[in-house]
């Protein structure tokens, strides 16, 4: 982590576990009628009414998942909480609360959680939801960030993996790659720095995928539009893994079949030349990068007139029969099984 050395560095001691929540947490402000009460009991009260309730946890940890000497603290304290928004999303459901949970060694002064915080109180803010309760505690292996997210939708409009049909057509929104190519470049110029640290990058080409990797959005607009659309979806997942994972997740949990068609892969052309520059194929880069966060979904044919003319929105393929697999077809028409190539956890 490169520090300012006039910086001023509060130990953590100097607050105590509950002194520091209550000055880490003093600026978060309550936005949901659902929010009964928030920070500063033994737990949070939530009433949903009659909505059925989604909740889902991710964790981040420090050398797995982010690397401090290129990703700004008040970025991870956004990105902690998106991850976890678009999973609710996912669901197609609308985010509405979250938890945060911080494991902390004491090489952090107060002031680099107060970074971390300013950016989970910005996503809370942009995304309208109440951060209602959490914990800290200490590490002795470096920065930790847990989130809980929960969220409301409607009886009978929740989207689960599992309801493709054959012949429905698969859809993702915005494009992919972005993050995986835009870590490559953070890569690239930190192994510069360590040879010759008085070199300072220029990064205004690579602008787009290092926001994509370093603050990326939750497709919060996506169920909006669905729902505005008269769009139910049979099946939806975000793309935090690669294409072809989610793929995979969707057909299995389906038990269907899928023809992804190359060329129909939405692109952006700060990804395709950053491919060029890397010598990576971009496909590949779609198909395994992850860290997208964009929306993977199914819906009936029945439904393509509602979807066709939305810029949002690619139709990449259609799904099959399962006993015919799961296809990549190339722009030379060539069939290949799609397998899982994508980043994972416990991999050595």
């Amino acid at each position: 982590m490169i520090e300012d050395k006039n910086q001023q560095r509060t130990p953590l001691s100097e607050f105590g576990e509950f002194g520091l929540i209550d000055h880490l947490t003093k600026n978060f402000k309550i936005q949901q009628k659902s929010t009964v009460k928030s920070i500063g009991d033994d737990a949070a009260v939530l009433n949903f009414k009659n909505k059925n309730i989604v909740v889902t946890t991710d964790m981040l940890v420090e050398g797995v998942h982010f690397d401090l000497s290129y990703v700004p603290l008040k970025h991870l304290g956004y990105k902690a909480v998106i991850v976890n928004l678009s999973d609710v999303y996912a669901m197609n459901a609308r985010a509405t609360q979250v938890t945060v949970s911080v494991a902390v060694s004491n090489r952090f002064p107060v002031e680099a959680l107060e970074e971390l915080y300013a950016g989970i109180e910005t996503a809370a803010s942009i995304y309208n939801i109440d951060v209602v309760g959490g914990d800290t505690t200490s590490s002795t292996t470096g920065l930790l960030i847990s989130v809980t997210a929960i969220g409301e939708v409607e009886t009978s409009h929740e989207t689960y993996r599992s309801g493709a049909k054959p012949n429905d057509l698969l859809v993702v929104s915005g494009d992919l790659g972005g993050a995986y190519m835009g870590l490559q470049v953070l890569e690239r110029e930190k192994e510069v720095y360590k040879v010759n640290p008085q070199n300072q990058p220029d990064l205004s080409l690579y602008t787009y995928i290092i926001e994509r990797q370093l603050k990326p959005e939750a497709r919060k607009d996506i169920v909006k539009l669905l729902e505005d659309l008269k769009v139910k979806p049979t099946s939806m997942i975000d793309v935090s893994d690669g294409l072809s994972s989610e793929i995979i997740h969707l057909c299995k949990n389906s038990k269907v079949g899928c023809d992804l068609y190359e060329e129909k892969i939405p692109l952006d052309p700060q990804v395709i030349s950053t491919c060029e520059e890397f010598n990576i194929d971009s496909t590949t880069v779609a198909l395994n990068g992850g860290e997208d966060y964009e929306l993977l979904f199914t819906i009936s044919q029945d439904d393509y007139p509602k979807i066709k003319a939305n810029p949002h929105l690619t139709v990449i393929g259609h799904m099959k029969e399962a006993k015919e697999g799961m296809h990549l077809v190339t722009r030379a028409d060539t069939r290949i099984p799609i397998k899982a190539q994508g980043w994972k956890n416990f991999n050595a």
